[in-house]
Protein backbone atom coordinates (compact mmCIF):
# COMPACT_ATOMS: atom_id res chain seq x y z
CA UNK A 1 0.00 0.00 0.00
CA UNK A 2 3.09 2.27 1.01
CA UNK A 3 4.06 1.88 -3.05
CA UNK A 4 1.35 2.24 -4.26
CA UNK A 5 0.28 5.44 -2.40
CA UNK A 6 3.50 6.83 -3.58
CA UNK A 7 3.09 6.10 -7.41
CA UNK A 8 -0.50 7.34 -6.94
CA UNK A 9 1.13 10.84 -5.12
CA UNK A 10 3.59 11.04 -7.94
CA UNK A 11 0.85 10.30 -10.55
CA UNK A 12 -1.58 13.17 -8.71
CA UNK A 13 1.78 15.46 -8.99
CA UNK A 14 2.30 15.30 -12.49
CA UNK A 15 -1.44 15.50 -13.45
CA UNK A 16 -1.74 18.87 -10.98
CA UNK A 17 1.52 20.19 -12.68
CA UNK A 18 0.39 19.87 -16.30
CA UNK A 19 -3.31 21.02 -15.38
CA UNK A 20 -2.20 24.11 -13.23
CA UNK A 21 0.47 24.92 -16.36
CA UNK A 22 -1.97 24.43 -18.97
CA UNK A 23 -4.69 26.88 -17.05
CA UNK A 24 -2.08 29.60 -15.93
CA UNK A 25 -0.72 29.68 -19.22
CA UNK A 26 -3.77 30.09 -20.92
CA UNK A 27 -5.17 32.34 -18.44
CA UNK A 28 -2.28 34.76 -18.71
CA UNK A 29 -2.56 34.80 -22.45
CA UNK A 30 -6.52 35.42 -22.42
CA UNK A 31 -5.72 38.53 -19.95
CA UNK A 32 -2.93 39.68 -22.13
CA UNK A 33 -0.08 39.36 -19.46
CA UNK A 34 3.35 39.65 -21.90
CA UNK A 35 4.28 36.32 -23.44
CA UNK A 36 7.56 36.59 -21.87
CA UNK A 37 6.07 36.70 -18.43
CA UNK A 38 4.44 33.49 -18.91
CA UNK A 39 7.25 31.37 -20.32
CA UNK A 40 9.85 32.87 -17.53
CA UNK A 41 7.27 32.45 -14.92
CA UNK A 42 3.82 30.49 -15.66
CA UNK A 43 5.61 27.39 -17.24
CA UNK A 44 8.48 27.79 -14.71
CA UNK A 45 6.70 28.15 -11.74
CA UNK A 46 4.34 25.46 -12.87
CA UNK A 47 6.49 23.30 -13.22
CA UNK A 48 7.74 23.72 -9.61
CA UNK A 49 4.48 24.15 -7.61
CA UNK A 50 4.77 20.11 -7.00
CA UNK A 51 8.28 20.82 -4.90
CA UNK A 52 6.27 23.84 -3.17
CA UNK A 53 3.49 21.28 -2.40
CA UNK A 54 5.58 18.75 -1.08
CA UNK A 55 7.34 21.12 1.38
CA UNK A 56 4.39 22.99 2.46
CA UNK A 57 3.09 19.41 3.24
CA UNK A 58 6.00 18.32 4.88
CA UNK A 59 6.11 21.64 7.49
CA UNK A 60 3.23 21.48 8.41
CA UNK A 61 3.19 17.77 9.04
CA UNK A 62 6.60 18.68 11.21
CA UNK A 63 8.67 17.19 8.56
CA UNK A 64 10.97 19.87 8.15
CA UNK A 65 14.48 18.20 6.88
CA UNK A 66 11.71 16.50 3.86
CA UNK A 67 10.42 20.06 2.90
CA UNK A 68 14.08 21.57 2.62
CA UNK A 69 15.63 18.28 1.67
CA UNK A 70 12.88 18.90 -1.08
CA UNK A 71 14.14 21.90 -2.66
CA UNK A 72 17.61 21.33 -2.57
CA UNK A 73 17.96 18.04 -3.75
CA UNK A 74 15.42 19.39 -6.79
CA UNK A 75 17.89 22.02 -7.92
CA UNK A 76 20.53 19.46 -8.37
CA UNK A 77 18.55 16.98 -9.81
CA UNK A 78 17.15 19.03 -12.38
CA UNK A 79 20.85 20.44 -13.36
CA UNK A 80 22.73 17.26 -13.28
CA UNK A 81 20.08 14.72 -14.10
CA UNK A 82 17.78 16.64 -16.40
CA UNK A 83 19.96 18.72 -18.61
CA UNK A 84 22.24 15.80 -18.09
CA UNK A 85 19.65 13.76 -19.84
CA UNK A 86 18.06 16.37 -22.44
CA UNK A 87 21.70 16.50 -23.55
CA UNK A 88 22.28 12.65 -24.16
CA UNK A 89 19.09 13.36 -26.30
CA UNK A 90 20.35 16.06 -28.61
CA UNK A 91 22.75 19.24 -27.73
CA UNK A 92 21.08 22.13 -26.23
CA UNK A 93 20.90 25.42 -27.31
CA UNK A 94 21.85 28.03 -24.52
CA UNK A 95 20.08 31.45 -24.98
CA UNK A 96 22.00 34.45 -24.56
CA UNK A 97 19.99 35.82 -22.20
CA UNK A 98 19.95 32.47 -20.20
CA UNK A 99 24.03 33.24 -19.98
CA UNK A 100 23.84 36.94 -18.82
CA UNK A 101 21.10 37.28 -16.57
CA UNK A 102 19.24 34.35 -15.55
CA UNK A 103 22.32 32.04 -14.27
CA UNK A 104 23.43 35.12 -12.34
CA UNK A 105 19.75 35.36 -10.68
CA UNK A 106 19.84 32.05 -10.06
CA UNK A 107 23.23 32.20 -8.31
CA UNK A 108 22.65 34.99 -6.08
CA UNK A 109 19.47 33.45 -5.04
CA UNK A 110 21.62 30.64 -3.93
CA UNK A 111 23.88 33.25 -2.08
CA UNK A 112 21.05 34.71 -0.50
CA UNK A 113 20.16 30.94 0.44
CA UNK A 114 23.64 30.54 1.93
CA UNK A 115 23.21 33.71 4.71
CA UNK A 116 19.41 33.12 5.66
CA UNK A 117 20.61 29.50 6.55
CA UNK A 118 23.95 30.69 8.28
CA UNK A 119 22.20 30.24 11.56
CA UNK A 120 20.93 26.68 10.53
CA UNK A 121 17.08 28.65 10.82
CA UNK A 122 15.47 30.29 8.02
CA UNK A 123 12.65 32.50 10.05
CA UNK A 124 9.22 34.25 9.01
CA UNK A 125 11.08 37.15 8.60
CA UNK A 126 13.37 35.48 6.00
CA UNK A 127 11.31 33.89 3.96
CA UNK A 128 9.14 37.10 3.68
CA UNK A 129 12.60 38.29 2.22
CA UNK A 130 12.66 35.44 -0.12
CA UNK A 131 9.44 35.95 -1.35
CA UNK A 132 9.82 39.80 -1.86
CA UNK A 133 12.74 38.97 -4.14
CA UNK A 134 10.65 36.68 -5.85
CA UNK A 135 8.15 39.65 -6.47
CA UNK A 136 10.92 42.07 -7.37
CA UNK A 137 12.17 39.73 -10.16
CA UNK A 138 8.50 39.36 -11.58
CA UNK A 139 8.52 42.72 -11.84
CA UNK A 140 11.90 42.84 -13.65
CA UNK A 141 10.69 40.51 -16.15
CA UNK A 142 7.45 42.23 -17.13
CA UNK A 143 9.16 45.43 -17.68
CA UNK A 144 11.47 43.62 -19.49
CA UNK A 145 9.14 41.98 -21.59
CA UNK A 146 7.68 45.77 -22.69
CA UNK A 147 11.21 46.26 -24.03
CA UNK A 148 10.36 42.67 -26.32
CA UNK A 149 10.44 43.29 -30.46
CA UNK A 150 7.49 42.98 -32.40
CA UNK A 151 8.84 39.86 -34.27
CA UNK A 152 9.18 38.05 -30.90
CA UNK A 153 5.80 39.14 -29.80
CA UNK A 154 3.96 37.88 -33.19
CA UNK A 155 5.89 34.80 -32.80
CA UNK A 156 4.36 33.89 -29.79
CA UNK A 157 0.95 35.17 -30.91
CA UNK A 158 1.29 32.56 -33.92
CA UNK A 159 1.98 29.66 -31.52
CA UNK A 160 -0.83 30.21 -29.39
CA UNK A 161 -3.32 30.18 -32.59
CA UNK A 162 -1.83 26.84 -32.89
CA UNK A 163 -3.29 25.67 -29.31
CA UNK A 164 -6.68 23.98 -29.28
CA UNK A 165 -9.70 26.26 -28.87
CA UNK A 166 -11.22 23.43 -25.68
CA UNK A 167 -9.48 25.81 -23.12
CA UNK A 168 -9.85 29.17 -24.94
CA UNK A 169 -12.76 29.76 -21.97
CA UNK A 170 -11.93 31.42 -19.54
CA UNK A 171 -14.55 29.36 -17.26
CA UNK A 172 -12.19 25.89 -18.35
CA UNK A 173 -9.20 27.93 -17.60
CA UNK A 174 -9.92 29.18 -14.07
CA UNK A 175 -11.49 25.14 -13.38
CA UNK A 176 -7.63 23.54 -14.85
CA UNK A 177 -5.79 25.55 -12.11
CA UNK A 178 -8.92 24.47 -9.22
CA UNK A 179 -7.82 20.92 -10.34
CA UNK A 180 -4.26 21.34 -10.50
CA UNK A 181 -4.16 22.96 -7.21
CA UNK A 182 -6.38 20.05 -6.02
CA UNK A 183 -3.94 17.23 -7.33
CA UNK A 184 -1.20 19.00 -6.00
CA UNK A 185 -2.28 18.99 -2.39
CA UNK A 186 -3.55 15.62 -2.08
CA UNK A 187 -0.36 14.17 -4.17
CA UNK A 188 1.87 15.90 -1.87
CA UNK A 189 0.63 14.46 1.14
CA UNK A 190 0.39 10.96 -0.71
CA UNK A 191 4.18 10.97 -2.18
CA UNK A 192 5.32 12.69 1.50
CA UNK A 193 3.23 10.55 3.78
CA UNK A 194 4.90 7.38 1.60
CA UNK A 195 8.05 8.96 1.86
CA UNK A 196 8.06 8.94 5.57
CA UNK A 197 7.74 5.35 5.53
CA UNK A 198 10.09 4.11 3.63
CA UNK A 199 12.56 6.05 5.76
CA UNK A 200 12.02 4.97 8.74
CA UNK A 201 11.86 1.19 7.78
CA UNK A 202 15.08 1.24 5.12
CA UNK A 203 16.65 3.37 8.49
CA UNK A 204 17.77 6.16 5.97
CA UNK A 205 17.39 9.56 7.24
CA UNK A 206 14.29 12.02 6.08
CA UNK A 207 17.05 14.62 4.44
CA UNK A 208 18.56 11.87 2.22
CA UNK A 209 14.55 10.53 1.23
CA UNK A 210 14.16 14.18 0.69
CA UNK A 211 17.29 14.85 -1.43
CA UNK A 212 16.79 11.89 -3.70
CA UNK A 213 13.51 10.01 -4.07
CA UNK A 214 11.02 12.86 -3.41
CA UNK A 215 13.40 15.55 -5.06
CA UNK A 216 13.24 13.39 -8.33
CA UNK A 217 9.64 12.63 -7.66
CA UNK A 218 8.69 16.25 -7.53
CA UNK A 219 10.70 17.11 -10.37
CA UNK A 220 9.19 15.14 -13.02
CA UNK A 221 7.04 17.97 -14.30
CA UNK A 222 10.02 19.60 -15.50
CA UNK A 223 12.00 16.00 -16.32
CA UNK A 224 8.55 15.86 -18.87
CA UNK A 225 9.12 19.41 -20.07
CA UNK A 226 12.58 19.17 -20.76
CA UNK A 227 13.03 15.69 -22.48
CA UNK A 228 9.85 16.66 -24.43
CA UNK A 229 11.29 20.17 -25.57
CA UNK A 230 14.82 18.15 -26.40
CA UNK A 231 13.00 15.87 -28.37
CA UNK A 232 10.98 18.50 -30.59
CA UNK A 233 14.18 20.12 -31.11
CA UNK A 234 13.21 22.96 -28.64
CA UNK A 235 16.55 23.20 -27.17
CA UNK A 236 16.28 26.65 -25.60
CA UNK A 237 13.25 25.65 -23.71
CA UNK A 238 14.91 22.27 -22.14
CA UNK A 239 17.35 24.61 -20.95
CA UNK A 240 15.20 27.66 -19.71
CA UNK A 241 12.70 25.74 -17.99
CA UNK A 242 15.40 24.50 -15.64
CA UNK A 243 16.82 27.58 -14.51
CA UNK A 244 13.71 28.97 -14.05
CA UNK A 245 12.37 26.53 -12.26
CA UNK A 246 15.35 26.74 -10.20
CA UNK A 247 15.22 30.54 -8.74
CA UNK A 248 11.48 29.30 -7.94
CA UNK A 249 12.08 26.50 -5.90
CA UNK A 250 14.35 28.53 -3.65
CA UNK A 251 12.98 31.93 -3.53
CA UNK A 252 9.28 30.73 -3.97
CA UNK A 253 9.68 26.95 -2.43
CA UNK A 254 11.09 28.19 0.73
CA UNK A 255 9.43 31.47 0.96
CA UNK A 256 6.26 30.19 1.16
CA UNK A 257 6.94 27.09 3.35
CA UNK A 258 8.58 29.42 6.00
CA UNK A 259 5.98 31.41 6.14
CA UNK A 260 3.55 28.36 6.80
CA UNK A 261 5.64 26.19 9.05
CA UNK A 262 4.95 26.77 12.20
CA UNK A 263 8.18 27.64 13.77
CA UNK A 264 9.81 28.35 10.24
CA UNK A 265 12.33 25.88 8.58
CA UNK A 266 15.56 24.40 10.40
CA UNK A 267 18.37 23.08 7.64
CA UNK A 268 19.73 20.27 9.23
CA UNK A 269 23.79 20.42 9.41
CA UNK A 270 24.88 18.45 6.70
CA UNK A 271 22.61 20.57 4.44
CA UNK A 272 24.40 23.23 5.35
CA UNK A 273 27.61 21.65 5.43
CA UNK A 274 27.54 19.28 2.16
CA UNK A 275 24.11 19.42 0.26
CA UNK A 276 23.69 23.52 0.01
CA UNK A 277 27.25 23.30 -1.05
CA UNK A 278 26.55 20.79 -3.69
CA UNK A 279 23.90 23.13 -5.12
CA UNK A 280 25.62 26.03 -5.98
CA UNK A 281 28.66 24.27 -7.30
CA UNK A 282 26.54 22.56 -9.99
CA UNK A 283 24.98 26.28 -10.98
CA UNK A 284 28.34 27.90 -10.90
CA UNK A 285 29.14 24.48 -12.77
CA UNK A 286 26.79 26.18 -15.67
CA UNK A 287 28.72 28.80 -16.12
CA UNK A 288 31.46 27.27 -17.92
CA UNK A 289 29.49 24.56 -19.39
CA UNK A 290 27.12 27.07 -21.40
CA UNK A 291 29.63 29.49 -22.69
CA UNK A 292 31.14 26.75 -24.33
CA UNK A 293 29.55 27.53 -27.55
CA UNK A 294 26.76 28.43 -25.82
CA UNK A 295 25.30 24.95 -25.80
CA UNK A 296 25.64 21.57 -23.63
CA UNK A 297 27.20 18.86 -25.60
CA UNK A 298 26.49 15.24 -25.32
CA UNK A 299 29.43 14.76 -23.58
CA UNK A 300 28.86 17.28 -21.00
CA UNK A 301 25.10 15.94 -20.58
CA UNK A 302 26.80 12.44 -19.66
CA UNK A 303 29.49 14.45 -16.86
CA UNK A 304 26.37 16.18 -14.94
CA UNK A 305 24.60 12.98 -15.58
CA UNK A 306 27.35 11.10 -13.57
CA UNK A 307 28.23 12.95 -10.80
CA UNK A 308 24.02 13.04 -10.28
CA UNK A 309 24.45 9.28 -9.76
CA UNK A 310 27.91 10.03 -8.27
CA UNK A 311 25.87 12.16 -5.65
CA UNK A 312 23.20 10.23 -4.94
CA UNK A 313 26.15 7.42 -3.90
CA UNK A 314 27.98 9.51 -1.67
CA UNK A 315 24.56 10.32 -0.15
CA UNK A 316 23.44 6.54 0.39
CA UNK A 317 27.11 5.61 1.71
CA UNK A 318 27.55 8.48 4.27
CA UNK A 319 23.56 7.41 5.65
CA UNK A 320 24.58 4.38 6.25
CA UNK A 321 28.38 5.29 7.80
CA UNK A 322 29.60 2.57 5.44
CA UNK A 323 33.40 1.94 5.29
CA UNK A 324 33.70 3.12 2.19
CA UNK A 325 33.06 7.03 2.06
CA UNK A 326 36.37 7.93 2.80
CA UNK A 327 37.91 6.27 -0.31
CA UNK A 328 34.92 7.27 -2.24
CA UNK A 329 35.35 10.82 -0.79
CA UNK A 330 38.89 11.38 -1.61
CA UNK A 331 38.66 9.82 -5.10
CA UNK A 332 35.87 12.55 -5.76
CA UNK A 333 37.80 15.28 -4.56
CA UNK A 334 41.27 14.35 -5.81
CA UNK A 335 40.75 12.77 -9.20
CA UNK A 336 37.36 13.00 -10.70
CA UNK A 337 36.46 16.88 -9.96
CA UNK A 338 39.51 18.01 -11.01
CA UNK A 339 39.88 16.50 -13.90
CA UNK A 340 36.42 17.40 -14.67
CA UNK A 341 37.29 21.18 -14.22
CA UNK A 342 40.20 21.47 -16.22
CA UNK A 343 38.96 19.30 -19.10
CA UNK A 344 35.91 21.82 -18.81
CA UNK A 345 38.75 25.07 -18.54
CA UNK A 346 40.61 23.50 -21.36
CA UNK A 347 37.27 23.45 -24.07
CA UNK A 348 36.42 26.97 -22.64
CA UNK A 349 40.06 28.39 -23.62
CA UNK A 350 40.21 26.53 -27.10
CA UNK A 351 36.71 27.15 -28.30
CA UNK A 352 37.19 31.28 -27.10
CA UNK A 353 40.37 30.98 -28.68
Amino acid sequence: MTVLMFFLGLAALVLGAESLVRGAGRLATTLGVSPLVVGLTVVAFGTSAPEVAVSVNAALSGSTDIAVGNVVGSNIFNILFILGISALITPLVVHAQIIRQEIPILIGSCLILFVLSADDRITAAESTLLLLTLIAYTVFLIVQSRKESQAIQDEYAAENDKKTSWDSRVYVQVGLIAIGLALLVQGSEWLVDAAVIFARHMGVSDIVIGLTIVAAGTSMPEVATSVMAAFKGERDIAVGNVVGSNTFNILGGLGITGLIAPAGIVVPPSVMNFDLWVMSAVCFACIPVFITGREIARWEGAVFLGYYIAYVAYLVLASKAHDAIGAYSSVMMSFVIPITLITLIAVMIRRQG
